[in-house]
């Protein structure tokens, strides 16, 4: 199986190494757009929400990745998983779109949750 994570949190990177299967391919990107580039064979999309900003708290920056993902010739096909950002974060609004989530991962994010979601395929 083949995995690709937009993140810039080392935790979460290093969750998702301890957590996919060693014989998986997990590819990290902290940029959303060579992650796309990178994820047309990809068997499962997770990204974090705060990867996508490019102002903290303006959600702009996801809705930017969000319409790129939906046009993308490869990656508009790969499922997405949405690593929410934490609790207490304040964005100014959340945008939604039927059908683009296929799952929604809560902090804090461990390996669990990743091996969990390798099942999800």
């Amino acid at each position: 199986m083949k995995f690709v994570l937009i993140t810039l949190d080392p935790e979460i990177e290093s969750a998702a190494k301890e957590g996919f299967h060693p014989s998986d391919e997990t590819l990290t990107f902290g940029s959303w757009q060579e992650a796309l580039d990178n994820s047309g064979d990809a068997d499962l999309l997770f990204v974090d929400l705060i990867a996508t900003l490019e102002e903290p708290n303006k959600i702009a920056g996801y809705e930017k990745f969000a319409e790129a993902k939906m046009t993308h010739p490869t990656a508009q096909g790969v499922p997405l998983v949405l690593i929410s950002p934490p609790e207490n974060y304040e964005l100014d609004f959340m945008a939604g779109w039927p059908n683009f989530v296929f799952g929604h991962i809560q902090r804090p994010v461990t390996y669990k949750i990743f091996r969990r979601a390798s099942t999800w395929i």
